[in-house]
């Protein structure tokens, strides 16, 4: 398999979403996962874009059929990746990007052991308490249950390659970026990128 896997994760509210959206817009060669989820869309996303609706009857059968790379339940809802879109688009030599939380990335990591982890920090808990109240699309409890979620999901930084503290999100951005193209030139990804030019060289 010739392209990069990035997993990328943060609490809620960290500025994850943002960030990956950036990215995409400024590395068209990186590829999204889609994720699978049976929570509701919030107002503005559209099935197959941000994720893949489905119901917990369907997604249950999913996992039945082993057709997960990775999945969650996260705050009471179910989320999972596509294992074979996955392999088809590293194999092809497309690189990959999975959003996913800190238990998704465990999973991807047995199968995948050479996919890169990018865990993305807020600056403070206050920082992280305005933001994900000012989303103004969940109740209070939601977002207390956010917040402790959260904490507990910050101590698992540790099993990622990269940390990046979301503070200025334009620095954040090109850190992240430094991050996708570093990961391109390593010894492994260009020995298999260009096999040929390594053969004759060496």
């Amino acid at each position: 398999m010739s392209g990069n896997l990035f997993v990328v994760a943060a609490p809620s509210g960290a500025g994850k979403t943002t960030l990956v959206r950036l990215l995409l817009e400024r590395e068209a060669s990186v590829h999204l996962s889609i994720s699978y989820t049976t929570r509701s869309p919030r107002p503005g996303e559209q099935d197959g874009r941000e994720y893949h609706f489905v119901d917990t009857v369907a997604f249950q059968a999913m996992i039945a059929r082993h057709e997960f790379l990775e999945w969650a339940e996260v705050h009471g809802n179910f989320y999972g990746t596509s294992q074979k879109w996955i392999a088809d688009q590293l194999a092809a030599g497309h690189d990959v990007l999975l959003e996913i939380d800190w238990q998704g990335a465990q999973q991807v990591r047995k199968l995948f052991p050479q996919a890169i982890g990018i865990f993305i920090l807020p600056p403070s808990m206050e920082e992280l308490t305005r933001r994900l109240t000012g989303r103004g699309t969940d109740s209070a409890d939601v977002i207390a249950r956010r917040l402790a979620a959260a904490q507990a999901e910050m101590r698992h930084v540790g099993e990622f390659d990269y940390v990046i503290i979301n503070d200025q999100l334009a620095q954040a951005l090109e850190e992240l970026l430094a991050v996708v193209r570093a990961s391109r030139l390593s010894f492994g990804a260009q020995r298999v990128r260009h096999a040929a030019l390594f053969e004759r060289l060496i």
